[in-house]
C-alpha cells in the first residue's frame, strides 16, 4: 500500500471514526495541521484517532509527547503508518516459520 492509499484511508477514517458530519475526506489536506486551526480536532480525538489507526493498519500508535509530531498532519500519520508497517514487514521477515 502507497503512501497515498494510507493518506486517503486515514482521511477516511478520521472523517468516519470521528463523526465530522459534512466533511468530505478528499477536501482534507494531506499538509494541514490536526488540531488548532487544521481540522479542529481536541485530546480526545487523538485518543479515538489512535485506537482506530491501531485497529485498521496494525501499527502501534506510542503515547504522549512522543506521539505529538505523528498527529502534526495527515501526512506526518501516513508517513508514520508507512513506515511503522516496513518495519513490521521487515520484523516478519527476519523471524522463523513455526512449523
Amino acid at each position: 500500500m502507497s503512501v497515498s492509499e494510507i493518506s486517503r484511508e486515514l482521511k477516511e477514517l478520521i472523517v468516519r471514526e470521528l463523526k465530522l458530519e459534512g466533511k468530505d475526506p478528499t477536501t482534507i489536506e494531506d499538509e494541514a495541521p490536526l488540531f488548532g486551526e487544521g481540522l479542529g480536532l481536541d485530546s480526545l480525538d487523538a485518543l479515538q484517532l489512535a485506537m482506530s489507526i491501531e485497529e485498521h493498519f496494525g501499527v502501534r500508535i506510542p503515547e504522549g509527547d512522543e506521539a505529538r509530531p505523528i498527529f502534526r498532519s495527515v501526512a506526518s500519520l501516513a508517513a508514520y503508518v508507512d513506515s511503522s508497517r516496513a518495519a513490521l514487514g521487515a520484523e516478519d521477515a527476519r523471524t522463523p516459520a513455526r512449523s
